[in-house]
């Protein structure tokens, strides 16, 4: 997997993680864009649409201080490469933005995951993000192991 940086220059924090898969570009990226297989690594996808501009949710379980609503919008698409949408979690006011980049490799596939925007008195929510990625990200190359 790899590592996690918070950015210092804008004042903002990021995570960023690394995954080598061994899976080409085009099922990593099915995996990333397909709601059935979203909710089975990341989370159940409401609205889902591959198109720049398109708002959907991302539901989990509600905690407390959390509704469990992820409020996202696509902004970037480019088949199979890159990925970029907003995230935000209203009850947290925390407005952040979520980028996958695909790159092929000699395995198969370099998936870059970054997670920017994090507000100087976030770090919490920072901290909580990069748990949450880990997690995710297992949950994903299991997903993958898996899928035909």
């Amino acid at each position: 997997m790899a590592s996690a940086h918070e950015g210092a220059r804008s004042g903002t924090g990021s995570l960023s993680l690394e995954f080598d898969l061994v899976h080409p570009p085009e099922k990593v990226w099915r995996a990333l864009t397909d709601p059935a297989l979203l909710a089975e690594w990341l989370l159940p996808a409401i609205g889902f649409r591959l198109e720049p501009g398109a708002a959907f949710s991302l539901q989990a379980p509600p905690q407390p201080g959390w509704d469990g609503i992820v409020s996202c919008r696509v902004l970037e698409v480019d088949e199979p490469r890159t990925l970029r949408y907003g995230w935000v979690v209203g009850d947290m006011e925390l407005d952040t933005v979520v980028t996958f980049t695909l790159a092929p490799s000699a395995s198969g596939t370099r998936l870059s995951v970054v997670h920017s925007g994090f507000g100087p008195d976030q770090k919490q929510n920072l901290g909580g993000a990069r748990y949450g990625w880990q997690m995710m990200g297992r949950r994903l190359v299991d997903l993958l192991a898996r899928m035909s």
